[in-house]
């Protein structure tokens, strides 16, 4: 959390592209939220000041979590069965001055209805003093998955990001052990590893100013969790280097306070706040954005765009369309062997008019064929917010353009198209960007099936249902505009 605490705006703004940007919805303000951790079917944030966000989706969001001990900037690890909460009290320029202290604390679940929610005396990890080159604020947890071994950051602007190393089975600091400077010019640091590289995201930039909070995220790798941490370039984060991860944009400022989940392999997403979301009037909100993984660099996908597309199958780059006939265009033919005199004129594209009366009425069949942007090939992605969300978005339609017609699940674990959409669990889906930045799209529900299957291709021409593999471009999907 940055420090240099300046004047709060506001800017009474609304916006329709705020649902097609598909923001958080309910009540989802925050300020330094933890990593989202899901909990008995629930997921739960937490922000500065005490308290969190609860959302039963991972859509809409309400306040509801219970973190005590007030202070700033949390984090949250699981840790076999129970989850560590680490937060600093004051700290960080807080109250005027910069001496602070990091504390941890567990519980056996983070659902303040259950018999178990009770956490333990806090203990406190790191401290700071007032005129110490370095803030007791901000911390971020970093269970090594090779190793076992506990780790927490902290620190802001004000001096150095520390490294402390913790004891995964008590909390606390472990003894003798001295924190380590592995960067500057940054706060609200988090730690992951991923395929032999610990990466170090940390908060740059100035926040606490509304819609001019300049808050970016930026990281660093290494190969050991003690660093050195460097950039795309070489720069080291101890000299002020750091690649970008997110930023300012869709009518949102001030990207900071990373945090990584992973949905399924090749799936994940990142949380963090803006500053200021110009359309709930400049509050601080929660996000939830795809990470990408470019070049073994982390970035933030882009929130998915309601539009009219072509859905292409990353298995051959044929394009997802009705089965129906295929419907000649007059005219454009040419001998291109002999002189043209006459003056040219443009071809108009195929209309949905000039076809839809060949249609069959009913239920029609989908399949995948050569891309040709005519109307039995063009889908409109609408989403349906009243229909429930999953992690970071809502559940959408997808019709022909022009048409009520809608893709659907079958109880044969097949995909077809209803002649109306009526809001059927089987006419909804969810679409994620991967990693990779391809896409995934499962229905919400299939008829009589209760396993999670997604859209695949099973060859070049056939689309159905079957268990999404990541490693498999069958499972893989892009949404083009052409």
């Amino acid at each position: 959390m940055k420090t240099n605490i300046k004047k709060y705006l506001s800017i009474g703004i609304l916006c329709l592209t705020a649902a097609s940007l598909h923001a958080q919805t309910g009540e989802p303000y925050i300020h330094d939220p933890s990593t989202i951790m899901k909990c008995e079917g629930k997921y739960y944030t937490f922000g500065t000041g005490g308290g969190g966000l609860i959302s039963e989706d991972g859509y809409h969001w309400h306040a509801g979590g219970v973190r005590p001990g007030r202070g700033a900037a949390p984090d949250v690890v699981k840790i076999g069965d129970r989850y560590l909460v680490a937060y600093s009290a004051t700290g960080g320029g807080l109250g005027g001055g910069h001496s602070g202290k990091v504390l941890t604390m567990w519980n056996k679940t983070l659902d303040p209805n259950s018999p178990d929610f009770e956490y333990s005396e806090p203990i406190e990890v790191a401290f700071s003093e007032e005129n110490e080159d370095c803030d007791a604020i901000d911390p971020g947890l970093l269970l090594d998955p090779t190793t076992g071994r506990l780790w927490l950051s902290y620190g802001t602007y004000f001096g150095f990001i520390r490294l402390v190393e913790l004891d995964p089975a008590t909390g606390a600091r472990k003894e003798g052990n001295e924190p380590i400077n592995i960067a500057i010019d940054c706060e609200a640091t988090d730690l992951l590893y991923r395929d032999g590289w610990y990466y170090l995201l940390g908060t740059h930039g100035t926040c606490c100013d509304g819609p001019n909070s300049t808050y970016n995220i930026v990281v660093g790798r290494s190969r050991n969790v003690e660093g050195p941490y460097l950039d795309n370039m070489g720069r080291d984060m101890l000299k002020g280097g750091g690649k970008m991860v997110a930023s300012s944009g869709n009518r949102r400022t001030g990207a900071g306070h990373f945090g990584r989940y992973i949905e399924d392999e090749g799936v994940e997403k990142m949380s963090l706040h803006f500053e200021a979301d110009f359309d709930q009037g400049g509050r601080s909100v929660l996000a939830v954005l795809p990470l990408l993984w470019k070049n073994d660099w982390p970035v933030a996908g882009d929130p998915f765009v309601e539009d009219t597309y072509e859905i292409e199958s990353e298995r051959r780059g044929y394009g997802l369309e009705l089965a129906v006939d295929f419907i000649r265009m007059q005219g454009g033919l040419h001998r291109f062997w002999e002189p043209q005199t006459e003056p040219i004129k443009p071809l108009a594209d195929q209309t949905l008019e000039d076809v839809i009366d060949t249609w069959p009425s009913g239920d029609i069949d989908v399949r995948i064929g050569d891309y040709m942007f005519r109307p039995h090939q063009k889908w409109t992605v609408t989403a349906v917010p009243d229909a429930g969300g999953y992690l970071g978005a809502p559940y959408y339609k997808i019709t022909i353009e022009g048409t009520d017609r809608a893709l659907a699940a079958t109880a044969d674990k097949e995909v077809s198209t209803v002649e109306h959409f009526t809001g059927a669990d089987e006419q909804l889906w969810r679409i994620e960007q991967l990693i990779d930045g391809t896409y995934r799209i499962m229905p919400k529900y299939i008829p009589g099936c209760d396993e999670e299957l997604a859209l695949v291709s099973i060859g070049d021409s056939t689309p159905s249902l079957g268990k999404f593999d990541f490693s498999s471009d069958n499972s893989k999907w892009n949404f083009r505009k052409r």
